[in-house]
């Protein structure tokens, strides 16, 4: 089995590489830009970005008309424990 598979079948991959890029990227970050990154529809990752909200993992910064997404500290720790997995794997 390739390494990407074995990692999804512990964790579904777009969400997990949604806090995974949060967690590495430097400059700002709004949901249309992840989308693009992760390969995902925009609606399918404000829907994740909004469970995740829920759970205190991201949070949502209005900029104007946009919204800055951060990491909280628990995001943050999520995203370093997932991609040392997958750096494992």
């Amino acid at each position: 089995m390739e390494n990407k598979e074995i990692f999804n079948v512990f964790f579904r991959e777009k969400p997990a590489m949604m806090l995974v890029q949060l967690k590495n990227t430097k400059s700002d970050v709004y949901a249309s830009a992840l989308a693009k990154t992760v390969d995902c529809t925009y609606s399918h990752v404000v829907k994740i970005l909004q469970e995740m909200e829920k759970s205190g993992l991201v949070n949502f910064e209005k900029n104007g008309r946009l919204k800055l997404l951060t990491l909280t500290k628990t995001g943050s720790e999520i995203a370093d424990h997932i991609d040392n997995i997958r750096i494992k794997l």
